[in-house]
């Protein structure tokens, strides 16, 4: 497990762990559990760097607002056409 260091910006509280794909198993549930922003987990095979867990960005309790793409496409009137009877028997 590599800790907290100095970087560019200041102290840098996040974490890396590096885990074996082979040897993590039961801790691996663990390791998911404790991630927070910033942290990462990087999955090895052998010493070779396969796979990088990240903690996902929280998603928003807002719902979004209806008619943002409003006026951003067109249908045009034939859109409701009925389609032609070579079109639907490939449907069949």
């Amino acid at each position: 497990m590599l800790g907290p260091g100095w970087s560019a910006g200041g102290w840098d509280v996040s974490t890396t762990v590096v885990l074996d794909v082979d040897e993590c198993g039961a801790c691996l549930s663990e390791e998911v559990a404790a991630l927070e922003p910033g942290d990462r987990i990087i999955l090895c095979r052998g010493n070779r760097p396969v796979a990088e867990i990240v903690p996902l960005k929280e998603a928003s309790m807002h719902p979004r607002p209806i008619g943002l793409g409003k006026g951003l496409a067109q249908v045009p009137g034939s859109f409701f056409d009925p389609l032609p009877d070579d079109v639907l028997a490939r449907f069949s």
